[in-house]
């Protein structure tokens, strides 16, 4: 007998004070075995940078960009992403409500507010407060995937997928 457990059934998740430190958290979504909703993009699993441009330009050796890793794992509409300390966990139903509430990477302290979605296969994030800022993920054609933030100056990241989707 398998037991079903949706996204429902487990707590929203939230970064420590002071960010997770060095090692990525225990699975969050661990056990949830509800299907991915029709049209998310699988972005399951741990990634790692492979190259980083800023303003079109790739980023200097030593850019802290190159060390990044991220995990993330997906069930239903829900999204949990792990990296650079913090939790980012929402639906991506693009509501307010379901949204990120969480905490800013770059203090661990500033409230952050940022609705998700998934729109045409790339998940999109949308910080309340910031009319037409879109950070976005996707897939590209070789498996890679494409993160973009434009409020970092025109950040676009490739990532590859090292660990199998969790």
């Amino acid at each position: 007998m398998t037991l079903e457990l949706a996204a429902d059934d487990i707590p929203v998740a939230h970064t420590p004070a002071g960010g997770y430190g060095p090692n990525f958290p225990p699975l969050i979504l661990a056990g949830c075995n509800e299907p991915l909703v029709a049209g998310a993009p699988d972005l399951r699993g741990t990634w790692k940078v492979v190259r980083a441009q800023r303003g079109g330009q790739p980023v200097p050796e030593g850019d802290r960009l190159l060390s990044y890793s991220e995990r993330i794992e997906q069930c239903g509409n829900r999204i949990v992403d792990c990296g650079g300390g913090t939790i980012s966990d929402a639906r991506a139903d693009g509501t307010e409500a379901n949204a990120v509430h969480d905490v800013s990477v770059f203090d661990y302290t500033t409230p952050i507010h940022v609705v998700a979605s998934y729109e045409d296969g790339v998940f999109v994030l949308r910080p309340i407060g910031m009319p037409g800022i879109e950070v976005t993920r996707r897939l590209d054609a070789d498996g890679h995937m494409i993160w973009t933030r434009p409020d970092m100056g025109g950040v676009v990241v490739t990532l590859e997928r090292i660990s199998d989707p969790i």
